[in-house]
């Protein structure tokens, strides 16, 4: 797969970014060389390699699975500028 500059000049305008006339060739270069990069990754034999999500064995930590109010409560009604019955109160707008 390859690259022209015309593509270039479209990618470019879909993500909104200024392109000079003269920063074409490089840019088209550039991708170009990544693509050919994507492509030889598509020959490495990965046969009997199992997917991984890290280079490192790890477990994630688990814990009791607990419905709780978070016991917060009051701690954030106190940032609300008015507060009745363990409610925000925010005033009337409609009658």
């Amino acid at each position: 797969m390859s690259i022209d500059a015309a593509t270039v000049k479209r990618i470019a305008h879909l993500a909104r970014i200024k392109l000079e006339d003269n920063e074409v060739p490089a840019l088209e270069a550039e991708l170009n060389m990544i693509l050919d990069w994507v492509e030889q990754l598509g020959t490495v034999d990965t046969d009997g390699v199992e997917p991984l999500t890290s280079v490192e064995e790890m477990a994630l930590r688990q814990r009791e699975d607990e419905v709780t109010d978070g016991n917060y409560a009051g701690r954030v009604l106190a940032n609300a500028p008015d507060a009745q019955f363990g409610f925000f109160a925010v005033p009337k707008v409609v009658e």
